[in-house]
C-alpha cells in the first residue's frame, strides 16, 4: 500500500461542497469600481540575465487545475518569457483583462518557444494510493483519486495535447514526481556547453493548499540543486483560477481580511470589484516548441512528447478499470461527456446558447434527474478545462442579446461561491482540514464518532434514509451528485450520524469528478459547523418531499423501493409488515432495505444545545431544513421548476457584477 506523505494529510491528523456551477450579468450596473487589471504572481529563484547569448528553456508546467489554452494567465506569462520579457513581477504584471501577448511581439529570430509539460504525480493515483492514515482515523479507506476521476483527467490531458499539436506545439507528458521530472529536464539543458550560462524558466498556476505548496517547495529545491556553473532558474506561480483577482479584494489585508461568511463577502465584492475579461489563446507561433527540444528530453517509456499512460499504468486494478469503462445510463452528466477543453467549451455553448437553458437555471437548479437541471460545468471547472471568467462573459453576452433575469445572474453567483472558497482556503490554510475547522480545538466541544460500519453504510447508500442512499449510490456509480444532494448527505453524516465529517470530505475527494479541494473541504467544514455561527441541519425526510416529490429520484437509485407508495417512499420504515409484503420489500436489518441507521424521531444531540432547532443551508445551501411543508400538494405555478420540486425556493436577492470597462 502506498501512503501519501503530503502535509495536508499529515496535518489533518493532528486533531480531532461543492460546487455545481452556473449565471448572469448586466452591461452597466453603476457600481463603484476598483482596479482589477493585474494578476497576482509569485517568483522564486535567481534573477534573469537578459543577454541574448544565454540559452533559455521556457517550461510551462500545466497543473491539474489549469488544463486549457484560453484565459490561462500562467501560460501567457510563459509566452512573455519566451518573448524575452524578463522584467520582475514587481514592475510588470499581465493584465487580467485584454489579450495575451500580441502576435506582432513574437519575432521568429528571437522567440525561443515553450515546452508545455504535464506530470501525473505518482503519489496521487492508483487503487492503493490512500490518504495518510493514523490511529485517530485508521478506518479511513478512501483513496486519493478514483479510477473514474483519473479517466476524466486522462481525457483532459489527451485533449490538451491535441489542441497544442494542431497549433504546431506539443505536450510533454510524464509519470513520476514533478520535482524530479522538472529538475531532470533542467539538468539536461544545463549540460549543454554555453559560456553565458543557461536559464530555465518554469511557470505554473498558483495554488494555495498544503499538498500543492509542498510540491512547489520541492520543485524549487530540486531546480536549485541542478543549477551549476553559472546556470540560473526562475520559478513563477501565476494566479489564474478565479473570476476576481485576490490583489483587488476590497478588504483590509486582502484575502486574509475576507469575512468568514459568504454574504458580506459577496455584497462588498459585487459592489466594489470588476471581473477582468478572459485572455486570448496564445497564437500558433507562440505555442511552438523549442527547436532543439529533443536535446532536453531523456525520452523514456514514462516521459516523452508521445507518452500517455493508461489507467493500468497509473496503478488501477482490473476491477476499478472495468467499473469505469461503461457509463451508467442513469447518470446526470451529459451524454458522451469527456474531459478536456474542447468538450467544456461545447457544453457551455450547448447549455447557454443552443438549448437556451440559462434563463431558467434558477428554477431548475435543484433538480436531481437528467443532464440539464443544472449547468454541469463543474467537472470541467475543477480541472481548469474552462475558465470561470469565460463562463461569466458568456452569461453577460446572453443578457445583452437575449434576456436578463435572476437565473442569468445566478450562474455568476455560483461562480462567486467558488471564488470565495478558494480565498477562504488561502486565508485559513490547513485549518480547513482539521476536525475542529477554523474555529479551533478550544472553541469546538464536539465529540465525533468514528464507527467504521456506520461510515461504510453511509458510503454505500445503506442508511435506511432513501434520499441519502440514492445520492450516495449515484456518487459511487457516476462520480456526480447534485448540489441539493451534497448538502443533505453532508448534514446527515456530520449532524444526524455525528461522524467525523472528514470521512465525508475524503470520500468526496476520492469520487467526485468535479472535486475542487477548496470548494469540497470548505463546504464540508461549513456543513459540520466548524466555521462558527449557527449549525444548519437539513431535515432529510422534508427535503425528500420538497425536492423529490413523487419519489422518482429515490426509485431510480433505490430500485428495491420501486413499488413503495408515494406516501412511504421517503420513509419506508413507517410501513407495516403487511404493507411491506404488498409492495414487495422488507425493511429492517438483513432485509431488502435497511432500517434507519439513526432514530428518525430523535433530535441529534448536537442540535439540543441549539434549542432543538437548526435550519437547512450548511455551506452554500439556501433551503430551509425544517418546517411542515405542504403535505402532498405541489405548487404548479412555475412550469420551469423541476418535476420533483414541490415549490419555489426562497433565496438571496439578485445581485450584480460587471467586467473591467478598461478592457471592454
Amino acid at each position: 500500500m502506498v501512503i501519501s506523505s503530503y502535509p495536508r494529510q499529515r496535518n489533518l491528523l493532528v486533531s480531532i461542497s461543492t460546487l455545481l456551477v452556473a449565471t448572469s450579468l448586466r452591461p452597466a450596473f453603476g457600481l463603484i469600481s476598483i482596479n482589477s487589471r493585474h494578476h497576482h504572481r509569485r517568483r522564486f529563484g535567481t534573477s534573469l540575465n537578459t543577454m541574448t547569448q544565454q540559452q533559455t528553456l521556457n517550461i510551462h508546467w500545466f497543473r491539474q487545475t489549469d488544463l486549457r489554452l484560453h484565459d490561462n494567465p500562467a501560460l501567457c506569462r510563459t509566452v512573455q518569457l519566451a518573448n524575452g520579457d524578463n522584467k520582475s513581477t514587481s514592475s510588470k504584471r499581465i493584465p487580467v483583462g485584454g489579450a495575451a501577448p500580441a502576435p506582432s511581439s513574437t519575432k521568429a529570430s528571437s522567440y525561443s518557444g515553450i515546452l508545455p509539460v504535464y506530470i501525473f504525480d505518482s503519489r496521487l493515483f492508483g487503487s492503493d494510493t490512500q490518504f495518510q492514515s493514523g490511529q485517530e482515523l485508521k478506518h479511513n479507506t478512501a483513496v486519493k483519486c478514483s479510477a473514474r476521476r483519473a479517466k476524466f483527467l486522462l481525457e483532459s490531458i489527451k485533449d490538451l495535447r491535441y489542441n497544442l499539436e494542431k497549433r504546431g506545439g506539443g505536450l510533454l507528458v510524464a509519470y513520476g514526481e514533478p520535482e524530479k521530472v522538472l529538475s531532470s529536464i533542467a539538468s539536461e539543458v544545463c549540460k549543454k556547453d554555453n559560456d553565458d550560462g543557461t536559464v530555465v524558466n518554469v511557470v505554473c498556476q498558483e495554488e494555495v493548499c498544503s499538498e500543492e505548496l509542498a510540491v512547489d517547495k520541492a520543485v524549487r529545491a530540486s531546480l536549485a540543486k541542478v543549477m551549476k556553473h553559472g546556470n540560473k532558474f526562475n520559478f513563477e506561480t501565476v494566479w489564474g483560477s478565479t473570476m476576481y483577482d485576490p490583489n483587488n479584494l476590497p478588504f483590509d489585508q486582502g484575502v486574509y481580511g475576507i469575512p468568514d461568511t459568504f454574504t458580506p463577502f459577496r455584497n462588498k465584492v459585487e459592489k466594489n470589484c470588476e471581473i477582468g475579461l478572459p485572455l486570448d489563446v496564445p497564437t500558433n507561433k507562440e505555442l511552438v516548441l523549442p527547436k532543439d527540444i529533443q536535446d532536453y528530453i531523456v525520452n523514456s517509456n514514462q516521459c516523452s512528447l508521445t507518452y500517455m499512460p493508461t489507467l493500468s499504468d497509473l496503478g488501477y486494478n482490473e476491477e476499478d478499470v472495468a467499473e469505469v469503462t461503461t457509463p451508467d445510463s442513469r447518470s446526470a452528466l451529459p451524454d458522451n461527456y469527456r474531459g478536456g477543453e474542447t468538450y467544456a467549451l461545447a457544453r457551455v455553448q450547448d447549455y447557454i446558447w443552443t438549448k437556451d437553458l440559462l434563463k431558467i437555471y434558477f428554477d431548475t437548479r435543484n433538480g436531481m434527474i437528467g443532464s440539464d437541471y443544472s449547468t454541469k460545468f463543474s467537472p470541467w471547472l475543477a480541472l481548469g478545462n474552462v475558465s470561470p471568467r469565460f463562463i461569466a462573459r458568456e452569461c453577460a453576452k446572453y443578457e445583452e442579446s437575449r434576456v436578463q433575469n435572476k437565473s442569468t445572474y445566478w450562474v455568476v453567483f455560483e461562480l462567486l461561491w467558488r471564488d470565495y472558497f478558494k480565498f477562504f482556503a488561502k486565508k485559513h490554510g490547513d485549518n480547513i482540514f482539521y476536525v475542529s475547522g477554523t474555529i479551533g480545538e478550544k472553541a469546538s466541544k464536539r465529540k465525533w464518532g468514528m464507527d467504521p460500519k456506520q461510515i461504510q453504510a453511509w458510503k454505500d447508500g445503506m442508511t435506511g434514509y432513501p434520499l441519502v442512499d440514492a445520492n450516495m449510490r449515484e456518487l459511487k456509480a457516476t462520480g456526480f451528485m447534485s448540489n441539493r444532494g451534497r448538502q443533505n448527505v453532508a448534514s446527515f453524516l456530520a449532524i444526524d450520524m455525528n461522524m467525523d465529517w472528514r470521512y465525508g470530505a475524503w470520500h468526496f475527494e476520492e469520487l467526485l469528478l468535479d472535486h475542487d479541494v477548496h470548494s469540497n473541504w470548505g463546504n464540508w467544514v461549513s456543513a459540520a459547523g466548524m466555521t462558527g455561527g449557527r449549525l444548519n441541519r437539513f431535515n432529510i425526510v422534508k427535503q425528500s418531499k420538497d425536492y423529490d416529490f413523487g419519489g422518482d429520484y429515490v426509485r431510480l437509485w433505490c430500485p428495491e423501493l420501486k413499488n413503495v407508495p408515494d406516501k412511504f417512499v421517503h420513509s419506508p420504515w413507517q410501513m407495516s409488515e403487511s404493507q411491506q409484503e404488498e409492495c414487495g420489500v422488507k425493511v429492517g436489518p438483513g432485509r431488502d432495505y435497511p432500517a434507519p441507521i439513526v432514530d428518525p424521531s430523535a433530535t441529534p444531540r448536537v442540535m439540543i444545545n441549539q434549542n432543538g432547532g437548526g435550519r437547512g443551508g450548511g455551506g452554500r445551501g439556501s433551503g430551509k431544513g425544517r418546517g411542515s411543508g405542504r403535505g402532498n400538494n405541489r405548487d404548479n405555478t412555475n412550469p420551469n421548476r423541476s418535476k420533483g420540486q414541490r415549490q419555489d425556493m426562497k433565496s438571496l436577492k439578485t445581485g450584480s457584477y460587471r467586467f473591467d470597462s478598461k478592457y471592454v
